[in-house]
């Protein structure tokens, strides 16, 4: 049976879907088991799909959500740079081509959205995650050096520009 993929605005609706791909997606790099960070995913999900200066993008694949990013640009942080504050790929559908395709789809948004630059912050301890940003170009951000002790890594990515016409 071939997959049919869809990549589109999640909807207030399916909050309650996208908390627990989150939950699911974070379990895989806590060895020791999700941290109680005293955070209500849900209603800061909810919060994320409904805000209107913000997007939350989905992968729909045969009816199922099977990945989501949250980006939107920072209070107080440059018009021009966007923030890719979440983004999780279901476990059983990793390197399946959900994330390289979630990322490209992120990536044109923000291209017709006229940013300059992205940027994000990575868990130290997820080399998965890290190897993934690495390949789609994202580098050390100059601006968030790491210092010994930090927990994440702050990652930036330069956009060109899109070519008239496109």
């Amino acid at each position: 049976m071939i997959s049919r993929r869809v990549i589109r605005t999640v909807l207030p609706a399916e909050a309650g879907a996208v908390a627990a791909l989150h939950a699911r997606a974070r379990a895989t790099y806590y060895p020791d088991g999700l941290p109680d960070d005293g955070i209500d995913w849900l209603a800061a999900w909810r919060t994320a799909v409904e805000r209107p200066d913000g997007q939350v993008l989905g992968v729909v694949e045969d009816g199922m959500l099977t990945g989501i990013a949250s980006f939107r640009v920072p209070e107080g942080g440059p018009a021009h740079t966007v923030k890719l504050y979440q983004f999780h790929v279901e476990p059983g559908r990793r390197r399946t081509g959900v994330g390289t395709a979630l990322h490209a789809a992120c990536v044109e948004q923000w291209r017709a959205d006229r940013r300059r630059g992205a940027v994000l912050d990575v868990h130290v301890d997820n080399a998965r995650a890290r190897g993934f940003y690495a390949r789609q170009g994202w580098r050390a951000d100059p601006e968030r050096p790491y210092a010994p002790g930090d927990h994440h890594l702050g990652l930036r990515l330069s956009l060109p520009e899109s070519p008239p016409g496109e």
